[in-house]
């Protein structure tokens, strides 16, 4: 199994159980999300207590609707950004990154980071950000949002700042 970590602070974003297509000249990975409900499972094995003299145990199993992605990796849901917010984010973020990068990728992030920048700047007041566990101030955000008549969220991911780690 592949899990990809965030490059600036090694948080688990990402793995290769969920499918991602490339977007904007390889720059962002568009992720599928879905909607599933954990906890509460009724198991019905046929017994009545009340006849049989038993009370209910009364457990408090409360099923909760969850998106796969967020709870799997834990992300954590961060506030909204303005355009201005947004804008100072994504240059500290490429100021950051671009050390880490090797020559040829550094080279096509610096060539294609700002269309992909014009594509999220687009969709910025229908965007969720997430950060990785750790909450760093450095990280990586991830970017959920809804395509029209989506009932499951879409993931976008910076590709360039996912490190890919065997497990």
């Amino acid at each position: 199994m592949l899990v990809y970590q965030d490059l600036l602070t090694d948080d688990e974003l990402l793995s290769d159980s969920f499918l991602y297509n490339e977007i904007e000249n390889g720059m962002l990975w568009e992720v599928e999300g879905k909607w599933v409900i954990q906890g509460a499972i009724d198991v019905n094995i046929g017994a009545n207590p009340s006849a049989e003299g038993g009370e209910d145990e009364g457990v408090d199993d409360q099923a909760v609707k969850v998106v796969d992605i967020v709870d799997t990796f834990r992300l954590q849901e961060q506030p909204p950004f303005d355009k201005k917010q947004f804008v100072t984010y994504m240059k500290r973020f490429i100021k950051l990154l671009q050390p880490k990068l090797d020559g040829e990728k550094q080279e096509l992030f610096k060539k294609h980071i700002e269309g992909a920048t014009k594509f999220l700047l687009s969709k910025l007041s229908d965007l969720q950000f997430f950060v990785g566990e750790s909450m760093k101030d450095d990280s990586t955000l991830v970017f959920a949002y809804y395509k029209d008549g989506a009932t499951d969220p879409t993931f976008l991911y910076f590709a360039y700042a996912l490190k890919e780690v065997k497990c």
